[in-house]
């Protein structure tokens, strides 16, 4: 079954929810659930590539373990295991018809309409899980790979850790993010840069950051308010690989401004060079040398035509007896 085209973006016509497919229009949930009134979700990006060897998900079992993870922080408890969620993502994308796709798993609490419970506390509230899938391209755009996106640092400050889990990949967190990312956008640039309430480095509205300064990759800590990210522990295998030394350190504004090189890294950006930060011109004011080798690498390993480092299995295929036998 092809994937449905909706204003042309294609997406997948089933949803999975709760272990069954169901209709893309009939995935609703109620106004009233606790979802929609406090925020109460966690959800992960995952991507589905069209590598040389078929349709392939992108270290599909980390990313689960994280929404698993995340769902843990929160106090959610679903039926389901990181196993199960695994399978039901292959299961959605060859029911799909899609060779490459964007999928969003995600958790959240509903609302039992038999025994409603409204109010902050979430305990009363069932747990509902999904799964939906559909084509997306290039988040920050078609040329930023190659030529760089202009961004800001922005006003706000990112979460802190004791009073919302940055490490949790959760809706709420992403209020946060909206005020980074509008406000960037509001000014011209294509994404900002958040501090962490100590005036360090931390990340993007939706991607984590690394320099490059004399050879060395550096990248702010779990303890600047980061997501864990999947894309950027896979950029840092690949660069202790190439021999690149990688230091993970606070790293001040005005160092930003001073890399050699700059880039955004996460499910939906890949490896986005950054070629100026508040109207600065980073380095050349292009792709740099490491970042255009470290993209040249991660891509190989997406397209399944090299390894990934020390043989680790990154790509869960579709149809993985046509992979085998390509």
């Amino acid at each position: 079954m092809a994937g449905k085209d909706v204003n042309t973006m294609k997406i997948a016509p089933k949803v999975w929810k709760n272990g069954e497919f169901i209709n893309w229009e009939d995935a609703n949930i109620h106004v009233m659930s606790h979802v929609v009134n406090y925020g109460s979700s966690v959800f992960e990006g995952i991507r589905c590539y069209e590598t040389s060897k078929g349709a392939a998900v992108f270290r599909l079992s980390e990313h689960m373990q994280r929404l698993v993870n995340s769902a843990k922080i929160y106090r959610m408890e679903p039926v389901y295991s990181r196993d199960d969620f695994s399978k039901a993502t292959i299961d959605l994308i060859a029911e799909s018809g899609l060779e490459s796709c964007y999928l969003r798993p995600i958790i959240f609490r509903g609302l039992d309409l038999e025994k409603p419970s409204f109010g902050v506390n979430p305990l009363n509230n069932p747990i509902d899980s999904y799964i939906a899938a559909w084509q997306w391209g290039k988040y920050l755009g078609e040329e930023a790979l190659e030529t760089g996106i202009d961004v800001c640092v922005s006003s706000w400050s990112r979460i802190t850790s004791n009073s919302l889990p940055a490490m949790a990949k959760a809706g709420a967190n992403y209020m946060n993010s909206q005020l980074i990312k509008m406000e960037a956008l509001l000014g011209g640039f294509s994404e900002g840069i958040a501090l962490d309430d100590r005036g360090y480095v931390s990340e993007g509205s939706g991607e984590n950051l690394f320099l490059i300064n004399s050879g060395k990759l550096i990248t702010p800590p779990l303890g600047a308010s980061i997501l864990p990210g999947i894309t950027r522990d896979s950029v840092i295998q690949i660069a202790r690989e190439l021999g690149i030394e990688v230091v993970e350190s606070t790293v001040q504004r005005a160092a930003l401004y001073l890399a050699d090189e700059l880039f955004f890294t996460g499910t939906a950006a890949e490896i986005t060079p950054i070629r100026s930060v508040d109207r600065i011109t980073i380095g050349s004011g292009r792709c740099g040398e490491i970042t255009k080798l470290l993209q040249e690498e991660f891509f190989k390993i997406l397209d399944a035509t090299r390894p990934a480092p020390g043989g680790a299995d990154w790509l869960t295929f579709v149809n993985p007896n046509a992979a085998a036998v390509v």
